[in-house]
């Protein structure tokens, strides 16, 4: 039904009847941690008379169209004649302090959950329940009222009435999108090669409901590729909303700049661009409660006006739209970008906001299976992010920072966080721990202890806030509960692992294999499409994002013409850590040849830094007049943007930069800006006690262990790298691979179909010949 209109009841009450401030400087996340548990605990102490979990649907009949509201009740109980709808709601609250009125939005949604069910089983009546259920002491406090079928409706139509400014603007606008789309043809004359055979893969997925793992070369042009099928399969009806993933704010341009070239051509789409909190915050710093930031207090009473104004008069919302209208309408410019997102067709953002357990956007995925459209930009990244999203740590020093502060006036606190230091100490001893130390097994007896702080600390935080170490008790409560929230999700993908630093005790719950709990994220929506140019090997990547058996997977080859790249291996010299001291100069040797055929820009990627400034000196040393410019370790955007600068036609740069590093991947220096690169290394991630963890973990339950800690996320490192020097059909460039590794079948296996030619190369006179010949 093309004028259907979803709503969650939940968003509906909120949208139409929030009003005050912002203000995150505390709100109990109890709720969040214990809520599903406290949910369960009322359910299940009622019989069969109590119902639960249901889901509750209506249809409102405009003219033109339909809305259609669902939720889901957390119980319905019969009692004799009595219909009662129950709304279960958990706090750490005094129960004292909890009256009637205390929150009319809890009353809000259950009543319209009570008016859908009076409708669907024909009642006059029914009886509307609060239960408040507190935490640590498991009692309740229930109030009941009465309500007759024509109150509740009566208070239903007030809000679908205040609502429908909002649906009827919404209506018609995808009736002038729909329209757009039908009419847009692929925005370019020709298809490049690959290209038409990606974007009809895509459009097969979407529609099958399916995912896609797709390694396509630069040059294909894959955000076009992508969102161009996932935009005609929203016309159709087949989708709702494309998520465009991403992994850096960088890599963001680029399906900005693909949505401008087809808004130019016609299209009209919703489209927003949603930017970290701390990188949009209009105030002097980030704090977002009402007595420090002016954009917070009665943000709520403002936002609607703000968001009819930019819908209104803005189809691409940048992050500097955003600021713009947040500064004319007086509203927290982050909160304003997530509530203009549930109007938006296309929201482009980093993977957080759909795969990270403590930040993705609930408010859109409080319903299975709506038909959104994951696409996931350099996928590859996702391995790694992907584990620490859903992996936790707290350490003693934070535990101690703050103990002294309850010392004298809160000892219950002092005492529970004193508790968790005991255990920390205890665990140490007991393993006998030196420096770092993992086992398969949960130790559950820290996660008690946790809670308990996490309970008596919230009083404090709703009392004292204006305490001069309040950010800093904050920052642990907000910690804690996040590792009892990952705590629940531990199971056999995980491992304990503690580790001991300057007297200091880490205890982190590191989730090995992340690919289940990324599945499980992607049913949020109809279809996922994984796109890189490195998803090498493909059966790994499938393996460890969540794929199935079933998936489609395509790999492309490269469209620009292969006489385009001189690549050569210099597979006789070794740069393992054993062997680096002695082959330092013959690395300098082959970069001064490599250098000296062509003068030009060329990038040097290193495994390592301290590799990489040791060559630098011995380059440096005999090389005094080169221009070269080395990546430093702790460099600003505007730095990052500086160093990126200075590949300008003419300027012989040599810029030496770390693999994997913001170099590494996600520029485009096209033409004579950038005209080689030589790569020093398998890419080899640092061998390092977490590796080895990844690397035990799959070789038990793989028998690829080090292929999966090691030598895959290395390769994709330096196809990465070697990606920067071919980015259009016009580029001509040379990549020198410098290892002798890349000499064996193992990795040879791992080359990419171009770079079959590669010519292997013994001496530097050798490498002359053929430069020569390829320039």
């Amino acid at each position: 039904m093309s004028n259907l209109i979803k709503i969650s009841v939940r968003n509906l009450v909120e949208f139409v009847l929030r009003t005050g401030d912002i203000d995150t400087s505390f709100m109990s996340m109890s709720r969040a941690v214990e809520g599903t548990k406290a949910h369960q605990k009322v359910q299940n102490s009622y019989g069969y008379e109590y119902q639960k979990e249901v889901t509750l649907k209506h249809n409102v009949y405009y003219d033109d169209f339909t809305i259609q509201l669902e939720g889901r009740a957390d119980g319905i109980l019969t009692l004799g004649d009595e219909i009662i709808v129950d709304e279960i709601k958990s706090t750490t609250k005094d129960l004292e302090d909890i009256k009637e009125d205390y929150n009319e939005l809890h009353w809000a949604q259950a009543k319209c959950y009570g008016y859908i069910y009076c409708l669907q089983n024909n009642l006059d009546n029914i009886y509307i329940q609060l239960t408040y259920f507190h935490i640590e002491s498991e009692e309740r406090k229930i109030f009941k009222r009465e309500y007759t079928k024509e109150d509740l409706e009566k208070f239903f139509l007030y809000l679908t009435d205040k609502y429908i400014e909002w649906a009827s603007i919404t209506f018609y606008w995808g009736g002038i999108r729909d329209k757009s789309i039908e009419e847009i043809s692929f925005p370019f004359k020709n298809y490049r090669k690959g290209q038409r055979e990606l974007a009809v893969a895509t459009y097969k997925t979407i529609k099958e409901g399916k995912k896609l793992f797709a390694q396509a070369p630069t040059g294909i042009g894959k955000t076009m590729s992508t969102l161009f099928p996932s935009i005609k399969a929203i016309g159709e009806g087949t989708g709702t909303k494309i998520f465009y993933l991403t992994a850096k704010t960088i890599t963001r341009e680029v399906p900005i700049a693909s949505t401008e070239i087809l808004i130019r051509k016609g299209l009209r789409v919703k489209v927003i661009v949603i930017t970290a909190k701390e990188k949009i915050c209009a105030n002097e710093e980030v704090k977002c409660n009402p007595r420090d930031c002016s954009f917070a207090k009665g943000h709520y009473d403002r936002v609607n006006e703000a968001i009819m104004d930019i819908f209104e008069n803005e189809d691409l919302i940048t992050r500097d739209t955003i600021v713009s209208y947040g500064l004319k309408h007086n509203v927290c410019p982050f909160e304003f970008s997530l509530d203009i997102s549930l109007w938006a067709d296309i929201i482009i953002c980093d993977y957080n906001y759909v795969f990270n357990p403590q930040v993705y956007l609930k408010r859109f995925f409080e319903n299975p299976n709506e038909d959104y459209i994951f696409l996931i930009d350099e996928s590859h990244n996702l391995v790694d992010r992907s584990r620490e999203m859903f992996s936790t740590e707290i350490n003693k020093s934070s535990i101690l920072g703050i103990r002294d502060i309850f010392k004298e006036n809160y000892p219950p606190i002092y005492k529970a966080l004193g508790k968790i230091n005991s255990i920390l100490n205890k665990v140490k001893d007991d393993l006998d721990i030196d420096k770092e130390y993992y086992q398969r097994e949960e130790i559950s007896d820290l996660y008690y202890p946790i809670k308990r702080v996490i309970t008596v600390l919230e009083p404090w935080l709703m009392e004292e806030k204006k305490h001069s170490e309040y950010e800093k008790v904050l920052e642990l409560y907000f910690n804690l509960t996040t590792f009892v929230k990952i705590s629940e999700l531990y199971d056999s993908h995980y491992v304990t692992y503690i580790k001991e630093y300057n007297k200091d005790i880490i205890f982190k719950l590191y989730c090995v294999d992340s690919s289940y709990l990324l599945r499980e994220a992607l049913e949020r929506g109809r279809s996922s499409i994984f796109f890189s140019a490195t998803l090498t090997p493909l059966d790994y990547h499938m393996e460890l994002l969540g794929g199935k058996k079933d998936d489609y997977h395509i790999k492309l080859s490269s469209p620009f013409s292969r006489e385009n790249l001189c690549l050569m291996v210099a597979n006789s010299i070794s740069t393992r850590y054993k062997d680096r001291e002695r082959t330092y100069i013959d690395i300098v040797r082959h970069i001064e040849t490599f250098i000296y055929a062509k003068k030009g820009n060329y990038f040097v990627f290193f495994p390592s830094y301290v590799y990489m400034t040791n060559v630098y000196e011995i380059l440096m040393e005999r090389n005094e007049n080169l221009n070269i410019i080395i990546q430093d370790g702790n460099m600003s955007e505007i730095e990052r943007e500086e160093f990126l600068l200075r590949f300008e036609e003419g300027n012989e740069l040599i810029a030496f930069a770390v693999m994997g590093g913001i170099f590494s991947e996600g520029i485009d220096l096209t033409g004579e800006k950038l005209i080689g690169a030589i790569i020093v290394g398998v890419g080899l991630p640092q061998i390092c006690f977490e590796r080895n963890i990844i690397k035990d973990y799959f070789t038990y339950n793989l028998d690829e262990g080090f292929e999966y800690a090691y030598v895959y996320p290395g390769m994709n490192k330096v196809l990465q790298s070697a990606g920067r020097v071919i980015r259009s059909p016009e580029d001509r460039g040379a990549v020198l691979l410098i290892d002798d590794r890349y000499g064996t079948r193992e990795y040879r296996a791992l080359f990419p179909n171009e770079w079959l030619g590669a010519k292997n190369i013994r001496t530097d006179m050798e490498m002359k010949r053929i430069l020569e010949r390829f320039w």
